[in-house]
């Protein structure tokens, strides 16, 4: 399991380098981000190099996050790995509500992904000889 935070953000002009200059000013680097919008308000997925320094002055700063747990995992770089793995997923009852991918290496991709069973799905991954970061 790994963190990230979820930032909610007012749909409007300059909200995102807003947030993203509050953790420049107090070192924090991102590894990754992402972003999911209506016409009111965003969720802004990030994770840093610091998580729990990040969620703090984030709330010190006026903005209202969450902290939350992901399974991420490192998938083969190769035609239909991912693909393998969320059928097998989904086909042992995990939900996926959502996903992303952040900083990869060395011919693979790091996954993460929020579910309704992180532990179901962390286990079904290893019986998978799937690497959980």
């Amino acid at each position: 399991m790994i963190n990230q935070l979820a930032v909610f953000l007012e749909n409007r002009k300059g909200r995102i380098g807003d947030c993203c200059k509050v953790l420049r000013d107090a070192g924090i680097n991102l590894s990754s981000m992402s972003i999911a919008d209506t016409t009111d308000f965003g969720i802004l997925r990030l994770m840093t190099n610091d998580n729990d320094k990040a969620f703090e002055v984030l709330k010190r700063s006026g903005f209202m996050c969450a902290m939350v747990s992901l399974v991420a995992m490192r998938v083969p770089d190769r035609p239909g790995a991912l693909a393998d793995i969320l059928i097998a997923l989904d086909e042992a009852g995990v939900n996926i509500e959502y996903l992303y991918s952040f900083a990869s290496d060395n011919g693979s991709a790091h996954i993460g992904f929020k579910t309704n069973d992180a532990d179901k799905a962390a286990s079904l991954l290893v019986k998978l000889g799937v690497e959980v970061l």
